[in-house]
């Protein structure tokens, strides 16, 4: 699971494949349709993907000649999860300002 998430960061870090994440979110694209929306190589946008699909956050599905590039929910639930983690200690935060708040 540990390595999982890391390459899911990872993949993450970067701007380009966050906005490749975003357009995937709504719809899923060949790697032209996708290549078509960056100024940067089509071999640049596939080296995008192929990071973004070893953090398991898209998958890749042959038809035909295409290769149609789809967004992966568990992915981005692990994610999510490992993330959901640090959710106590904003809550902790939240309710200290309230119980504050409530004492003024």
């Amino acid at each position: 699971m540990r390595t999982r998430v890391q390459d899911s960061f990872r993949a993450l870090a970067d701007p380009t494949r966050r906005e490749i994440l975003v357009m995937l979110s709504k719809r899923e694209m060949t790697i032209g349709e996708i290549a078509a929306e960056f100024p940067i190589t089509r071999a640049a946008v596939k080296k995008h993907l192929t990071m973004l699909e070893e953090g398991q956050l898209i998958s890749v599905h042959p038809i035909g000649r295409e290769r149609i590039n789809r967004l992966e929910p568990t992915g981005i639930k692990n994610v999510h999860d490992w993330m959901s983690y640090f959710d106590q200690f904003w809550d902790d935060k939240l309710s200290s300002l309230q119980t504050l708040l409530n004492n003024q």
